[in-house]
């Protein structure tokens, strides 16, 4: 009984935006979305009862339409924390796609108690790494995922974080002592009132800087003060990482925008907020295009 009274207490997420318009600019051949998340129906994936939130369905055809619309070619599906370590929507999802238009990829949430049959697996499928999210809960710890790295390099996969970079001690050390590389979702996660001089921030610029890192243009409305786009109080953090290493950032719309703290977007004028921080045309193709592809292997 104290499950079910947890589980009525989780909140409940505004659905995405089933009208999603075309960006004012043209996205390139190949243009990759690097983190998505799809969800339901909930009588085949059930929940997690330990969860932050309760998603809407967001299915994989909604997800296909968002992508076409803005004109994506390839994207990346990625475990949400309301599922734990079952894998089996996003997996099942991956399945349906061999096929498809759009190129795809994963990272997954696996614990120390998975096989290497089904890493194998999922590197079929796919996956090209595992996410540690302390953001939210439902997922593995830091130290777990580090533990694990020694298996999933052969593999090339890399170890993605939901972190806030303010708040996690000793990132350029703990980041640097991966087998892996790493990537590190929503510009780090830090709060804009901490400004890009934060400490934190200035240690994930440091790892962006020196290669082994990779960061996520994404999530804005996650950190910023502003109540609806374009957030205009997150530029100065995507500018830095950009400045810090064109090779090493990423662009994802982060669909269907799951437990944020202001009104879900337009899908559009998040893609469009990547031509303000990246006003250069050829430049803003290497975030789309080249950089993906060699993180995902696309």
């Amino acid at each position: 009984m104290a499950a079910a009274n947890d589980e009525e207490c989780v909140p409940i997420c505004e659905a995405y935006n089933q009208a999603p318009r075309r960006p004012n600019y043209t996205l390139p051949a190949g243009a990759c979305d690097t983190h998505a998340h799809v969800f339901g129906p909930a009588d085949c994936y059930p929940y997690a009862t330990n969860r932050s939130y309760t998603p809407p369905d967001a299915r994989l055809n909604a997800y296909r339409h968002m992508l076409r619309t803005m004109g994506f070619q390839r994207a990346v599906l990625v475990q949400p924390s309301v599922y734990g370590t079952d894998n089996r929507c996003m997996l099942d999802a991956m399945s349906q796609c061999q096929d498809d238009e759009i190129e795809w990829r994963a990272v997954a949430v696996v614990d120390e108690g998975v096989s290497d049959r089904e890493l194998e697996r999922m590197d079929a499928l796919g996956v090209r790494g595992i996410r540690v999210n302390l953001l939210f809960r439902g997922g593995v710890t830091f130290d777990s995922a580090a533990r694990l790295a020694e298996r999933i390099a052969p593999l090339g996969w890399h170890i993605q974080l939901l972190i806030d970079v303010s708040c996690f001690p000793n990132l350029v050390a703990r980041l640097g002592a991966l087998p892996v590389e790493s990537v590190v979702d929503h510009m780090g996660h830090v709060p804009v009132a901490k400004t890009p001089d934060d400490p934190g921030f200035q240690d994930l610029l440091t790892l962006v800087e020196q290669g082994r890192t990779w960061v996520k243009l994404s999530g804005p409305y996650r950190f910023t003060a502003m109540s609806s786009p374009p957030y205009l109080d997150v530029d100065p953090f995507a500018t830095a990482l950009w400045a810090a290493n064109p090779a090493r950032v990423v662009f994802a719309t982060d669909w269907p925008h799951p437990q944020i703290p202001v009104a879900v977007p337009n899908d559009g004028d998040l893609v469009d907020d990547l031509s303000r921080w990246i006003p250069n045309a050829k430049a803003r193709n290497r975030v789309l295009v080249d950089n993906p592809a060699r993180l995902y292997g696309f």
